[in-house]
């Protein structure tokens, strides 16, 4: 789908449709890139645009885009997901599950719909480059907004065991709970990830983003053909990406979590 020419924009006017992207910072967000183009290919008079929104501005922020007409959905990236989801009116199943969401849709009557496409776009995106989910070992790093959909998602997919390390440790343990209730015994906490077994191991948290900051885990510890996965965007070679690659693991970069979301959000928005 993203591999196609890109058509220039329909010219903003005053029938355009408004989504936005909410987060703290915003420069890093990748959707507006894949989103605008998609608009322009569908012949779709929509634009996403990025909206950089503080914590405690994120509320006012939110009820207040409520009351816009013509604005459509919102979508949420870090620091907001958790937020997004106590925001909204009613939630999907998956949302309730992880306490986290990552779109709003404005319903007719002006309330917030709230999914989370993150997990099933992981797995989306993992599977069409070929790695298979089903009935593997992975050590999952992070259990905030993205983790904790990813951790859903792996699991409705067949994961035979999911382990999950976070250092908010109320976290970990509130999200685990969540996960006991739908797949009992097969997702545990853990201290630091269990490589040295683990068929996939998936960088969730934000480590990264930044050049000074550590590796989430060290890939060594991995068995030979693991796959090693971040979820991160901007930089498209994180840190321990490349030093996955050096040591022979297949990788998986993060704009494939994006590319596995497209296809959910046009149905989710109704774009046709």
């Amino acid at each position: 789908m993203t591999d196609l020419p890109t058509p220039s924009p329909a010219p903003i006017s005053g029938t355009t449709r408004l989504y936005a992207v909410l987060g703290d910072p915003v420069a890093q967000v990748q959707s507006p890139g894949l989103l605008n183009p998609l608009f322009a290919r569908l012949g779709i008079d929509a634009v996403l645009i990025p909206l950089h929104v503080g914590p405690l501005d994120l509320a006012q922020v939110v009820r207040g885009l409520q009351h816009v007409a013509n604005l459509d959905g919102l979508f949420a990236t870090v620091p907001h997901k958790a937020a997004a989801a106590q925001l909204a009116d009613r939630s999907s199943r998956t949302v309730q599950i992880t306490g986290t969401a990552n779109v709003l849709r404005r319903e007719p009557d002006g309330s917030w719909l709230a999914e989370n496409f993150d997990g099933s776009g992981f797995v989306a995106g993992l599977e069409q480059a070929g790695h298979q989910v089903r009935g593997r070992s992975v050590a999952l790093a992070g259990a905030g907004g993205a983790g904790s959909a990813i951790a859903v998602a792996l699991l409705a997919a067949g994961v035979e065991r999911l382990s999950v390390t976070d250092p908010d440790e109320q976290r970990l343990a509130t999200l685990l709970a969540r996960l006991a209730e739908h797949w009992p015994g097969r997702a545990r906490a853990a201290a630091e990830p269990p490589l040295h077994d683990s068929d996939l191991a998936v960088n969730a948290t934000p480590l990264g983003m930044r050049p000074q900051d550590p590796l989430p885990f060290q890939p060594q510890a991995l068995p030979p053909g693991a796959v090693v996965a971040d979820i991160i965007m901007k930089p498209r070679e994180t840190p321990l990406l490349r030093q996955a690659a050096a040591l022979g693991h297949h990788v998986h970069h993060g704009i494939h979590m994006l590319n596995g979301q497209l296809d959910s959000y046009r149905t989710f928005f109704g774009l046709r």
